[in-house]
């Protein structure tokens, strides 16, 4: 399972879950289980967030592999111009 923690922005989503665990092997899997779970959630990642793995930041991670064993955390994304 694939550790998930949700930033006090995505909490309203999760009805104050901190932390949970989910069940994928891919991002893509991951937000389509969170949108599942917690609905609302999967969309607003995907149009807000950036995605850290295992500490690293990723912009677009769709396609990224996850460990039985990753730590995922959402953060905004960062805009720019």
């Amino acid at each position: 399972m694939v550790r998930v923690v949700a930033s006090a922005d995505l909490r309203r989503f999760t009805g104050g879950l901190e932390a949970f665990d989910v069940e994928a092997d891919t991002v893509r899997r991951l937000v389509k289980a969170l949108e599942a779970r917690f609905p609302g959630l999967g969309d607003y990642v995907d149009r807000r967030m950036a995605i850290a793995i295992d500490g690293e930041i990723h912009q677009d991670a769709w396609t990224s592999p996850l460990r039985p064993d990753s730590e995922v955390y959402f953060i905004p994304k960062i805009g720019g111009g």
